[in-house]
C-alpha cells in the first residue's frame, strides 16, 4: 500500500473553484423532521450522509441535524465530510465552540451543577484557559500513576472475564470494562477507589443514567418493536435532571471530599472550588468514562476481527519488547510499532466521538478536495468524523481495518486521525479544544492490548450493536501452552 499522503494536500499552488454550497434545509419545521427521520430510521447515519454526497456530488452540503424542532432552535448546518474540509473545525481563529459540544442541542445546565463546564466554553472565553490549564496540569502531575493504576485495573478486568467464562461460558465485556474504567478514572482523580466512598459500586450505573438523560435527544433507543413515531418522542423533549439528581450529588460529594489537594490547586489558580469540582466530574464522567465506554469495546471488536494471525503478531511484538525492556514502561510502549498502529487504526475507523460542531466566527472560505465554499458568519458547521477519517483520497481501502496501516511510511498518515478534535500529531493546550486527555486515552488502548496479549495468545468474541457503541461478549481467552 502506498502510505504517502496525497500531493495536493500540501500543495499551495492549486486553487479550487469557488462554488455555491449545495443542499437544502427543506420547508420550515417539516424539513428538519424529514431529515431526522431519514437520519435515524429511513437511512441510518452513514447512508444519510453518503446518499447526499452522491446526490450533490460534493462532500460539503447543507442539511439539518437532529434533534430539530421543539428543543433545538436551529437545526441548519453545513456538513463537511472529507478529510480536508473537516479540519476547519479545529481552527479556533475561524470557528467558535461556545455551547456547541452536543451540536444544535444544549442540555440543561442542571446536569453540570449549573455551570457551563469547560467543554461548552469557547477558547476566547475567559474561564476556558484557566480550566483547560487546570486539567492539563492535573494530567501532567499524574503521569507516573498511569501505568501502575492501569495495570492493576486491567488485571482485575481480565480476572473477571476469566471467571465469568469459566462459570457461564462467556463474559459481558461491556459491563466489566465499564466497572474497570470507572474505578481507574475515579482513583486517578481522587486517589481512592469508589468502593471507599458513598458511591460504592453504583458509579457506572449513575454515570450511564446521567449520560443517557442529557444525550437522549441526539440518539435513538433502538428498540426493535417500538414504532418510529414513538421512539421519535425522545427527540422532542428534554429529559429531566431530577431522575439522576441524588446520584449526581453523591458523585459530586465523593469527588469534593476526596480530591482535596486537586481542588486546593484549582482555588489557588483562581477557579471557584465548586466550579472546579463540577468540571472534574464532567472530565471524569463524560470525557474519560464516557469515551472509554465506547472506545474499549470498539477496540476489542476490531482486534477480534484480525483473528489469530493478527493476535500472534501482536503477542510476539508485545512479549519480545517487554522481555527486552524488563517491564511495561512508556519506553517499551513506544517500541511496539504494530500495537501503536492497531490502536490508531481503531481510532481512525471508528472514532469514539463521531460528531464535531462549530460556528463560523466570520465569513470564511473552506476547501474540500475539489472545490472551495464560502460559509457566512454565524453558520453552524458540522463534521461526521467516520467519513472524514475514511476518506478514500487519503486512505487506501478506507473501510477495511488494517492493523499495520501506520507502521513505517504509514506513520505519515497519523496526522489524518482526528478522534481528539485535532490532528493526532498535535497536542492539547489551554488555547485549543483538543481533548486534554488525548495521550492518556491512547495509552489506555495500548495498555489494554499489552495486558491482553501478555496473558493470552488469542481470543474470540461475539459482536453486537448497542444504541451507543458496540456490544462485546468474550467467548474464549486462550493462554499459551
Amino acid at each position: 500500500m502506498d502510505s504517502s499522503p496525497p500531493d495536493h494536500f500540501s500543495s499551495p499552488s492549486s486553487q479550487p473553484t469557488l462554488k455555491q454550497i449545495p443542499g437544502s434545509y427543506g420547508l420550515p419545521f417539516f424539513g428538519p423532521i424529514k431529515d431526522r427521520y431519514d437520519y435515524f430510521y429511513n437511512q441510518g447515519k452513514d447512508e444519510f450522509f453518503r446518499s447526499r454526497i452522491q446526490k450533490y456530488n460534493s462532500t460539503v452540503f447543507r442539511t439539518n441535524m437532529p434533534p430539530g424542532p421543539f428543543i433545538s432552535s436551529n437545526s441548519k448546518v453545513v456538513a463537511v465530510l472529507d478529510s480536508k474540509s473537516f479540519t476547519v473545525l479545529f481552527d479556533s481563529a475561524k470557528v467558535e465552540k461556545k455551547d456547541i459540544l452536543d451540536g444544535t442541542y444544549m442540555p440543561s445546565l442542571s446536569f453540570f451543577g449549573g455551570y457551563r463546564v469547560c467543554a461548552f466554553l469557547d477558547t476566547k472565553e475567559a474561564n476556558h484557559h484557566a480550566l483547560k490549564s487546570f486539567f492539563l496540569s492535573f494530567l501532567a502531575s499524574s503521569h507516573k500513576k498511569f501505568i501502575p493504576y492501569l495495570r492493576t485495573s486491567l488485571s482485575e478486568l481480565f480476572e473477571n472475564l476469566e471467571s465469568d467464562i469459566s462459570e457461564k461460558k462467556s463474559a459481558d465485556f461491556n459491563t466489566i470494562s465499564d466497572n474497570m474504567a470507572f474505578d481507574f478514572v475515579f482513583k486517578l482523580v481522587t486517589g481512592v477507589l469508589p468502593s471507599e466512598t458513598k458511591i460504592k459500586a453504583k458509579g457506572p450505573t449513575t454515570v450511564n443514567t446521567w449520560l443517557a438523560l442529557q444525550l437522549a435527544p441526539l440518539g435513538t433507543a433502538g428498540l426493535k418493536y417500538v414504532p418510529n413515531f414513538i421512539d421519535d418522542i425522545i427527540h422532542t423533549v428534554r429529559l429531566p435532571f431530577f431522575v439522576v439528581k441524588s446520584g449526581y450529588k453523591k458523585l459530586y460529594k465523593s469527588i469534593y471530599d476526596s480530591a482535596t489537594s486537586l481542588l486546593d490547586a484549582a482555588e489557588k489558580s483562581g477557579i471557584k472550588r465548586d466550579e472546579a469540582c463540577h468540571n472534574l466530574l464532567f472530565l471524569a464522567a463524560f470525557n474519560a468514562f464516557g469515551g472509554m465506554k465506547v472506545l474499549f469495546p470498539s477496540l476489542i471488536k476490531w482486534i477480534a476481527s484480525g483473528g489469530e494471525s493478527l493476535h500472534n503478531k501482536l503477542s510476539t511484538e508485545i512479549r519480545s519488547v517487554i522481555k527486552e525492556e524488563g517491564d511495561v514502561t512508556f519506553s517499551a510502549l513506544e517500541k511496539m510499532q504494530l500495537t501503536k498502529s492497531a490502536v490508531y487504526e481503531a481510532l481512525r475507523i471508528e472514532p469514539p466521538v463521531p460528531f464535531q460542531y462549530a460556528t463560523a466566527r466570520e465569513d470564511l472560505i473552506i476547501e474540500s478536495h475539489d472545490a472551495a465554499f464560502q460559509i457566512k458568519k454565524g453558520e453552524t458547521i458540522f463534521g461526521y468524523q467516520p467519513l472524514a477519517t475514511k476518506d478514500p483520497k487519503v486512505f487506501d481501502n478506507p473501510e477495511e481495518f488494517i492493523a499495520d496501516r501506520f507502521v513505517g511510511d504509514g506513520e505519515k498518515l497519523i496526522k489524518y486521525v482526528y478522534w481528539s478534535n485535532a490532528h493526532e500529531t498535535e497536542s492539547p493546550s489551554p488555547d485549543n479544544k483538543q481533548c486534554p486527555a488525548k495521550d492518556l486515552v491512547v495509552l489506555c488502548c495500548r495498555m489494554m492490548l499489552v495486558e491482553l496479549f501478555l496473558r493470552y495468545d488469542t481470543f474470540t468474541a461475539d459482536i453486537g450493536q448497542l444504541a451507543l457503541g458496540t456490544s462485546i461478549t468474550i467467548t474464549s481467552l486462550t493462554k499459551g501452552t
